[in-house]
């Protein structure tokens, strides 16, 4: 099935920037954000405009230990803040990295980042329950000690290791949404929502930032839903989404239905540590209006627009 339209938001993973078996150095990070940017400039060349948003699980846990670390010798930062620092940091490598291949290929796209805040509720339970992981994997020695010693809250995460949790609130409201939905419209290669978003609430009319990082998936659904996007696409570690995946007997899904999803997902196929918050963001967006979700990896954009790669996930 050929994907057609022509606004489309694209949720970049962090496989994207840091790669498995990476340090994730900044020169790591920029040769992936090369690559990511020169697949997504292939749907630009189509004719379409897209916003880019992207995760910084790595990136906001190296933040926080580097402001623990050092909070002896400089001031600290609190999470909201080491959330608004990585927005800027990979922004500024995305936007590096297109502007380079925009040279390239003769487009004439501008680009640029918008830091971008997003309303939570200051009660959400999710503030007494730290779920989302953050950080470097360590291995469950090492994650002990930290816990132990440190009062980190660890969980297992994807089987690839032991990571650090902080608190995931539910996204409620995007603050810079008109603007986003300006620059959009009118062409420009615009990187937003970085992060999830940084989190924060109101008080009155002061701003109260959080000590919380929101789940990039959901809070992709809730900016495509605002957009009006004809399509959201989730990069991601894989080609395709897989039904008893990585066993022997794996199933690539290439096109199913929202109700099929939920199914499968209500079965087990999709671990919370891994597919498991990508396919209830493209549940959410689907049931709110929208048209078209893929789910695959950046290297195989353009054959999934063609229906050749990837899974389509429709209403």
């Amino acid at each position: 099935m050929k994907i057609e339209g022509k606004t489309a938001l694209v949720a970049v993973g962090g496989n994207s920037l840091i790669k498995t078996g990476e340090r994730g150095t900044i020169d790591e990070q920029f040769r992936n954000a090369l690559e990511t940017s020169r697949n997504i400039l292939k749907m630009v060349k189509k004719g379409w405009n897209v916003v880019i948003t992207h995760g910084n699980g790595p990136q906001v846990g190296a933040a926080l230990i580097r402001s623990e670390r050092a909070s002896k010798e400089v001031y600290p930062h609190s999470l909201d803040v080491c959330v608004a620092t990585t927005q800027s940091e990979i922004g500024y490598l995305l936007q590096k990295a297109f502007y380079e291949e925009i040279h390239k290929s003769g487009l004439k796209n501008a680009v640029t980042v918008v830091p971008t805040m997003v309303v939570v509720d200051p009660n959400d339970p999710a503030f007494q329950n730290p779920t989302k992981p953050i950080g470097p994997f360590y291995d469950r020695k090492t994650a002990e000690e930290r816990r132990k010693n440190l009062g980190w809250e660890i969980v297992e995460d994807a089987n690839r290791g032991w990571r650090r949790v902080v608190p995931s609130p539910e996204p409620l409201n995007i603050i810079e949404i008109e603007i986003i939905e300006k620059l959009v419209s009118e062409g420009v290669i615009t990187i937003a929502l970085g992060g999830g978003g940084i989190p924060i609430y109101f008080e009155q009319d002061r701003i109260v930032g959080c000590e919380a990082v929101i789940d990039k998936d959901r809070s992709s659904a809730l900016l495509a839903e605002k957009l009006k996007v004809d399509l959201f696409l989730i990069s991601t570690a894989t080609d395709y989404v897989y039904l008893n995946y990585k066993m022997k007997n794996r199933i690539p899904l290439k096109q199913i239905t929202a109700s099929e999803a939920i199914k499968y997902h209500e079965e087990g196929h999709f671990p919370e540590g891994s597919m498991g918050p990508k396919i209830e963001a493209v549940i959410r967006y689907l049931r709110n209006g929208g048209k078209y979700a893929i789910i695959t990896s950046y290297e195989y954009i353009e054959e999934a627009l063609e229906g050749r790669a990837g899974t389509i996930i429709l209403p």
